[in-house]
């Protein structure tokens, strides 16, 4: 068997791992990368494999960093099957339709910049919507915990991972008893709505996340009463609360948060903003896979009441541009979660240099988005071509996160009754070799910190 690493290769996103075994082809993960360098699986740069030949994909979840270039994958001849759980099926049918429109608008909007400078160029989305419609129709669901089989010598499930809704690791098992275990990103045992992670026992070899992997989240009842007073003390200057959110997890994990925290009084009755027609979709079909919920989400959606939140949903580019007249008292959440696009930027314009406002991160930044910018402490950044100075003052709760921490990941490999040769992936440089010191020191096992484009036979 032959492992290459085509992304999340000692950086955060993009993840991308390319098997070869048995006669097969399979990819696990699709995903776009983030940040200042270009995706190298984007504009002309060619994938480091022939789509066509490619037998099938398993995909671990939703997020556009892990499943972004599927439609790319389709549209340069992947015609296999993309294998995934029912949620995540559900949710990456939302999400790449809104990755295309989003890449279409882009692009028009390219186009007519360079031709009003004279440069006549023009620019093309990675993969359109027809491209995403193709894609759709490949995708074969798997529930957690069952079996599927690839060719006549491999089988391959799904257990749990904790991260967001439908999120799984992938175990991989050959002919003659050889496993590799990916773990997709490892939720932490207390994040909300979804049930813990699922700890597998035993593997020849794991591919595991690094992302906060020298770090520790604060708990989550001090994450909760920071973000109490964040919303307060903001209301009481005369301003409003920005949260810069990913469409699917991050979003319905505050809703949730936010709406019990009224219903306890923690919290008045407050005004929140969701400026994301993709949000309000995955929060529809949060809604619909009562089966991944833990016990303490079935319980606080099973009571009486309803919602406790005064809730907006906002659909139109009209309907968001009216939320900026709003001056204070109003919690907007909005995307992309690294600030890197979005409606996020235009609330920025009219908050983040006002002393009055908060800005709250409660997710991953990766190096060079604008979030993470303004978290390593710029007094200007540039947004929607203005330089903005940066007053409004800024939290970072690292709690709300649905990456596991140091602890949580060690934790996850700590169950396994063997010695598996491990791979560490999916983190900052840094993360990634601070992890891996901490694994050996704990366990003694084998470990790898591959770079991108890297080879090994297992």
């Amino acid at each position: 068997m032959e492992i290459r690493f085509l992304g999340a290769a000692r950086e955060v996103t993009g993840s991308c791992f390319h098997l070869a075994a048995d006669g097969m082809q399979i990819i696990v993960d699709c995903g776009m990368r983030q940040g200042i360098e270009k995706n190298d699986h984007s504009g002309d740069s060619a994938f480091a494999f022939n789509p066509a030949e490619i037998d099938c994909v398993l995909l671990t979840h939703a997020h556009i960093d892990h499943s972004g270039l599927l439609p790319r994958l389709v549209k340069e001849g992947f015609r296999g099957k993309i294998f995934t759980t029912p949620a995540t099926a559900d949710l990456i049918k939302v999400m790449l339709l809104d990755s295309a429109n989003i890449q279409e608008k882009d692009a028009e909007w390219l186009t007519k910049k360079s031709f009003r400078a004279g440069r006549d160029e023009y620019f093309y989305p990675l993969y359109n919507v027809s491209d995403v419609e193709m894609t759709i129709p490949l995708i074969s669901e798997l529930a957690y915990g069952r079996q599927g089989k690839l060719g006549n010598t491999m089988s391959f499930s799904f257990t749990d991972a904790g991260h967001i809704l439908g999120s799984g690791s992938v175990e991989l098992r050959f002919q003659g008893g050889k496993s590799i275990i990916f773990s997709g990103d490892v939720g932490k045992k207390d994040n909300p709505i979804i049930a813990d992670p699922v700890h597998p026992q035993s593997a020849d070899y794991v591919v595991i996340e690094s992302t906060y992997g020298n770090r520790m989240h604060k708990n989550m009842d001090d994450s909760i009463n920071e973000l109490v007073e964040a919303i307060t003390s903001t209301f009481k200057k005369g301003g409003n609360v920005i949260i810069p959110t990913f469409a699917i997890g991050r979003t319905q994990d505050l809703l949730y948060i936010l709406n019990d925290l009224v219903r306890s009084g923690k919290l008045g009755k407050i005004d929140v903003y969701v400026d994301s027609p993709l949000a309000e979709e995955a929060t529809k079909i949060y809604m619909a896979h009562p089966e991944v919920y833990d016990e303490e989400a079935r319980r606080l959606f099973g009571r009486k009441g309803g919602r406790a939140l005064n809730l907006h949903f906002v659909h139109s580019i009209e309907e968001s541009q009216r939320i900026n007249r709003v001056r204070s008292g109003a919690v907007i959440m909005a995307g992309s979660g690294m600030c890197e696009g979005g409606r996020i930027r235009h609330h920025f314009k009219h908050n983040i240099w006002r002393p009055e406002s908060s800005i709250v991160f409660v997710g991953f930044q990766a190096k060079g988005t604008l979030g993470r910018k303004i978290i390593d402490g710029a007094e200007k950044v540039n947004i929607l071509g203005e330089d903005m100075a940066v007053r409004a003052k800024i939290y970072t709760i690292g709690g709300f996160s649905a990456h596991g921490d140091q602890k949580d990941l060690l934790d996850w490999l700590g169950v396994f009754t063997n010695r598996p040769e491990v791979f560490i992936v999916h983190g900052e440089e840094q993360a990634a070799l601070d992890f891996e010191r901490a694994v050996k020191n704990r366990f003694g096992f084998a470990t790898h910190v591959p770079y991108r484009g890297d080879v090994f036979q297992l």
